[in-house]
C-alpha cells in the first residue's frame, strides 16, 4: 500500500475513535464579544454552568470588545463592587474560572490603537481580523474546547465571530446565543437570575418591580458548518486576516486551473502559488502534459512500461534543470526503468505538499487512480485548465 492508502486508513481509524464530550476537555474557553452591555458574559455563564441539564463550566473566559466596552466589563464584572462575575460564581459555588483584566482583549485598529467604537469600514475590517486571529489561536490548542457566544456587541461583531468559528471550529466547539426574558433583557441592573430575591424595576415611564430570581435565561445552540478540515495548513498555522482567509476559500471553490512555471519551479493551483522540489514537480508536469494532450490514463509501473515511465519522467527533470548531481542520481536510479515503489513515493510526496498548501482544494490537482485496481493514472483536468508558462511574465 502506498502512502496515500496509509493516509486513508489512518483517517478511517481516527473516525472510529469515540468523540470526547466538550465538557471533558481539560481547557474549556468561553469566548464572547461585547459592546457596552457586559451582561452577556454572566448571562451566558449562568446558562452554561448553572441552568443547563448537562453543565459546561469553562476554565477561562475570553472577551473581545472595544476600549469603551472593556471599561464597562472591568468595572461591572470584575470590580470589588458590584463585581457581578465574582458574585455569580459565589452565589452558585462555581469552581475557579480564570477571568481577569488580562482576559479582556481590546480590538485595535490598523495602526495598533485601541478602537473606541466600530464606526467605519476600516474599523469593521480591523474587528474581523482581530476576531479571526483570536479564533485561530484558540482552536490551535487540541486540548481546548471552545464555546462561542455571538449574543453581545454590534451585529457585525457577532457575524464575524460566528463566521470565524465556521472557518476554524472543530468537533468539540459550540456556538450559541443567549435569550433573556422580557423586562430583564438589556436591563442595566440585571446580570443573571439570582438564587434569592433581588428586586429591580422595569425601565420606562411606569416602572414596576421585577424579581431577578424569576428571570428565565435560555441558551440557544446554533449549528454551524465546520470548514476547518478543508482549510490549507498555511492558513491554520499562520496569521491570515479575515478577508485573506475568505478569499483563499473562495478561490478554492472556483474552477480548477493549474499553471506550471518549470524554470522557477513553482506552480499556481487554485489561485495559490507554491514552490515544488524538482522531483515532485517533474511528476506533476508529466501528468499535466498528458492532460493537456488529452492522453489516456496510464497504468503505473511496473504494470505499465517501466522504461517509458523513466523516459517521460527524466525528460521533465531535464526541462526543470537543477543540480547536476540530482539529475545524475535520478538517471542512475532509473537506469533500468521506473518501478512501482519509486512512482508511489513520488506521488505520495507530491500529494502531501499539495494538501498542506491547498487543503481540500488540492483534489483536482492530485494524480487520480480511477478508483479501481489496477489503477490507471491521470490528472483530471481539461486541456484549457493546464498552462505551462512563467508566473511572472514581466520578469
Amino acid at each position: 500500500m502506498d502512502a496515500d492508502g496509509i493516509y486513508a486508513g489512518r483517517m478511517n481509524t481516527v473516525a472510529a475513535i469515540p468523540e470526547r464530550r466538550p465538557a471533558d476537555y481539560p481547557r474549556r474557553v468561553l469566548l464572547a464579544v461585547s459592546g457596552l452591555s457586559p451582561q452577556i458574559v454572566t448571562e451566558t455563564l449562568y446558562a452554561l454552568a448553572v441552568r443547563a441539564a448537562d453543565p459546561w463550566i469553562p476554565t477561562e473566559i475570553r472577551l473581545l470588545t472595544t476600549a469603551r466596552g472593556a471599561e464597562h466589563a472591568r468595572l461591572n464584572l470584575l470590580s470589588a463592587d458590584p463585581g457581578w462575575f465574582h458574585r455569580l460564581c459565589a452565589d452558585y459555588r462555581l469552581p475557579a474560572i480564570r477571568f481577569d483584566a488580562d482576559c479582556i482583549q481590546v480590538i485595535a485598529d490598523a495602526a495598533g490603537a485601541p478602537l473606541a467604537d466600530i464606526r467605519s469600514q476600516a474599523d469593521n475590517d480591523a474587528t474581523a481580523d482581530a476576531l479571526t486571529e483570536a479564533m485561530r489561536a484558540l482552536t490551535a490548542d487540541a486540548d481546548c474546547a471552545l464555546h462561542v457566544s455571538i449574543a453581545g456587541g454590534r451585529k457585525t461583531m457577532g457575524y464575524y465571530l460566528g463566521y470565524a468559528l465556521s472557518l476554524f471550529g472543530r468537533a468539540q466547539d459550540r456556538l450559541s446565543h443567549v435569550l433573556v426574558a422580557d423586562g430583564f433583557e438589556g436591563h442595566p441592573q440585571f446580570y443573571y437570575p439570582s438564587p434569592g430575591e433581588r428586586v429591580i424595576h422595569t425601565l420606562g415611564p411606569s416602572p414596576r418591580p421585577l424579581d431577578c430570581r424569576q428571570a428565565v435565561v435560555t441558551l440557544a445552540e446554533i449549528p454551524f458548518v465546520r470548514l476547518r478540515e478543508g482549510r490549507p495548513d498555511r492558513l491554520l498555522d499562520g496569521v491570515a486576516g479575515f478577508s485573506d482567509t475568505v478569499a483563499a476559500l473562495n478561490r478554492s471553490l472556483g474552477p480548477p486551473e493549474l499553471v506550471l512555471d518549470l524554470r522557477r519551479r513553482r506552480i499556481r493551483a487554485g489561485g495559490v502559488d507554491l514552490a515544488l522540489p524538482p522531483a515532485e514537480l517533474a511528476l506533476l508536469a508529466l501528468f499535466a502534459r498528458r492532460a493537456k494532450r488529452t492522453d489516456d490514463a496510464v497504468q503505473a509501473p511496473p504494470k505499465g512500461d517501466a522504461a517509458a515511465w523513466a523516459g517521460w519522467y527524466l525528460a521533465e527533470r531535464r526541462a526543470i534543470g537543477g543540480e547536476l548531481a540530482d539529475l545524475d542520481a535520478a538517471q542512475q536510479a532509473l537506469r533500468h526503468g521506473m518501478d512501482g515503489g519509486y512512482f508511489s513515493q513520488l506521488k505520495s510526496k507530491l500529494h502531501r505538499r499539495l494538501r498542506a498548501s491547498l487543503g481540500s482544494a488540492a483534489r483536482p490537482y492530485l494524480i487520480d487512480d480511477g478508483g479501481q485496481r489496477p489503477g490507471r493514472y491521470r490528472l483530471v483536468l481539461q486541456p484549457a485548465q493546464v498552462t505551462f508558462s512563467a508566473l511572472n511574465p514581466e520578469d
